[in-house]
């Protein structure tokens, strides 16, 4: 049933980041983009989580930790520009 389903998530998750890069792209304002590029940021996450369980391989759960540390990071900082108008301090 998993080797099923697994083809249809990806190609959903492909077609989710495809959305939010058009979204980062065209947004119209500056929240906008940066929820675009947590979302770009959590799809990636999820897709190297399905093709590791896809391909049996533990690489790819250690990388979506590791982009998902990051975007959290990312994320809070884009939004901490934006209210303030700078990150530290």
């Amino acid at each position: 049933m998993t080797a099923a389903v697994l083809p249809f998530v990806v190609g959903a998750l492909a077609l989710a980041m495809l959305l939010s890069l058009l979204r980062l792209l065209r947004g119209p304002g500056i929240a906008d983009r940066v929820l675009a590029l947590d979302t770009l940021y959590v799809c990636t996450l999820a897709l190297l989580v399905v093709l590791g369980i896809q391909w049996r391989d533990g690489v790819y759960f250690e990388a979506a930790l590791l982009i998902g540390l990051l975007g959290f990071i990312g994320t809070v900082a884009l939004g901490r520009y934006v209210e303030r108008g700078k990150v530290i301090g």
